[in-house]
């Protein structure tokens, strides 16, 4: 039982910040981003947001197979930061990219959000490999994202 609670929370923490983020990137999809060049691997536009709503709902129950260990145990403690720390850094790459229309710095931020992800996973993966195996998913895409971010830049 306690952990569907921590999963719940965990899935409604991760989807906060999805639906937080999404006023940036509504505003700038049919305006901004339409007319950038973008490669011919660019997803169709529909794609991203059940993509990205299947994503966090993976990221939460990860966070709950990991916070359901107690957060009085110092490896629950710095997995639970770092899952925290790369969602902060989620939100922020889509205020900067779409929000500030700036995809060069969005690459930045890209590229400091996958590092958190493999930090979060690799701290995740002795606590709980269910929750490890869990962000694979979110791993990859933001890989490809990030692959797409670069090529968006050098289009542009």
């Amino acid at each position: 039982m306690k952990y569907l609670v921590k999963s719940f929370y965990g899935v409604l923490l991760s989807e906060f910040v999805g639906l937080a983020s999404t006023p940036f990137t509504l505003a700038s999809i049919p305006t901004w981003y339409q007319t950038l060049h973008k490669p011919p691997f660019t997803p169709a536009n529909w794609i991203f947001g059940p993509v990205w709503t299947l994503l966090y709902a993976l990221m939460g129950i990860a966070l709950g197979f990991v916070w359901v260990k107690g957060l009085h145990k110092k490896s629950v403690k710095i997995a639970f930061s770092f899952f925290l720390a790369q969602l902060a850094v989620n939100f922020l790459w889509s205020a900067v990219f779409f929000g500030m229309r700036s995809p060069l710095l969005g690459l930045f931020i890209i590229v400091v959000l996958l590092t958190l992800i493999v930090i979060t996973m690799r701290t995740f993966y002795p606590v709980s490999k269910t929750a490890f195996i869990l962000l694979i998913p979110y791993f990859l895409w933001v890989s490809f994202a990030t692959i797409l971010n670069i090529a968006i830049v050098v289009l542009n």
